[in-house]
């Protein structure tokens, strides 16, 4: 049987092991606006050791080994045709070109702050962009952390973890932090805040300034909606969850009203047999959650399966966020279950074992040095 054409449009996490899964038995291009995984992880640790966060997660598409086969399109999709099969590029270098497919899979993703922008780079511009961040928070002497996710906690937990004479406050609407997760795990990441000095300050809802503020880091003043004094601080970071996802190249009958791809539980697009959507950017159920869940083994069989009328199986999302919170810290890494269990890597693990074995050659098939 000949090897069928299969475009994964978007290289971030899940669109890579997408990628490296398809491409054993199909002809695989991958399309990424960035020149390696800049993965969307671990944001506390990207902002206050972005050395050590770049060994792990800024990671050249040419290291993979499971992408040798690959061809890897770096530019911006700007258009799909799906009864002609074709997703539209722009190249880095501005030339335009069209890439056909027999099966599409839409990996994308979201913007998101500071962090997450799907904006066209080369390895010395996210180089600049990783020390440029930690630069700045380097120089202030007052953080100000605006938010109330995992990406807010992390980063205020890391900042005060890494600089301890700032003073870093985090700031969240509800009554507690990280809603999504089972209600144990903020009350032990609330433990070790308060052991780190950062002052937590629930029931603060923000005036959200323009887009643009907040996907950058600045010395600002924070206003708030629910009747607290305004804030000022050297370094503001917004990490509020204000996702858009990175679907504007797509046409308006692929996507929900809030601009998501509309996916079937097989994770196929609605009313496209041969369009598939994961991560982020796809609409399975409230959080989300496909990216975290490694749907990339789903989707991945899917597509296969769907390219000889085989049958398909179905993903069936988690009701609560799970996973690592605060990275990697100096006593090891700790993970939680969607029971709000932790499971503690030890520091000595995280090199020795998890990266080079679990990490670089169970889930990447292998990550050349």
């Amino acid at each position: 049987m000949p090897r069928r054409r299969i475009v994964v449009a978007g290289l971030g996490d899940t669109g890579v092991l997408t990628a490296i899964r398809l491409a054993r038995r199909h002809d695989v291009v991958g399309i990424s606006v960035k020149p390696g995984l800049v993965s969307g992880q671990e944001v506390g640790s990207r902002i206050t050791r972005p050395n050590e966060w770049s060994r792990d997660y800024w990671i050249p598409f040419g290291k993979f080994r499971g992408l040798d086969e690959v061809r890897v399109v770096h530019g911006t999709l700007t258009g799909l045709d799906t009864s002609a099969r074709v997703v539209d590029v722009r190249h880095a270098d501005g030339i335009e070109t069209g890439e056909r497919y027999d099966a599409l899979v839409i990996s994308t993703g979201v913007r998101n702050g500071f962090w997450r922008r799907p904006t066209v780079q080369s390895a010395d511009e996210v180089d600049a962009d990783l020390a440029t961040t930690h630069q700045q928070l380097s120089a202030a002497e007052s953080v100000a952390v605006v938010g109330g996710g995992a990406a807010a906690v992390s980063a205020a937990a890391n900042v005060a973890g890494v600089w301890p004479a700032k003073q870093v406050d985090l700031y969240f609407p509800g009554e507690h932090a990280l809603p999504h997760h089972h209600p144990r795990v903020w009350h032990r990441i609330r433990r070790r805040l308060d052991e780190l000095g950062v002052g937590v300050h629930p029931g603060h809802r923000a005036v959200v300034p323009g887009a643009s503020a907040v996907e950058q880091i600045a010395a600002g003043v924070v206003n708030w909606s629910t009747g607290q004094r305004s804030v000022h601080a050297d370094a503001v970071i917004w990490a509020i969850g204000a996702v858009r996802p990175n679907t504007e190249w797509l046409p308006d009958d692929l996507l929900d009203e809030r601009g998501f791809v509309r996916v079937a539980d097989d994770l196929r697009v609605a009313g496209h047999g041969d369009v598939f959507a994961v991560g982020d950017v796809a609409a399975t159920d409230p959080l989300r959650n496909s990216a975290r869940n490694r749907a990339d083994r789903l989707v991945a069989h899917n597509v296969a399966a769907a390219l000889v009328g085989q049958s398909l199986r179905t993903y069936r999302p988690r009701t609560r966020r799970w996973g690592s919170v605060l990275g990697v810290q100096p006593d090891g890494l700790e993970v939680f279950a969607p029971n709000g269990r932790p499971f503690r890597f030890p520091a000595w693990s995280i090199d020795s074992i998890l990266q080079p074995w679990i990490v670089r050659r169970g889930i990447y098939r292998g990550i050349r040095d």
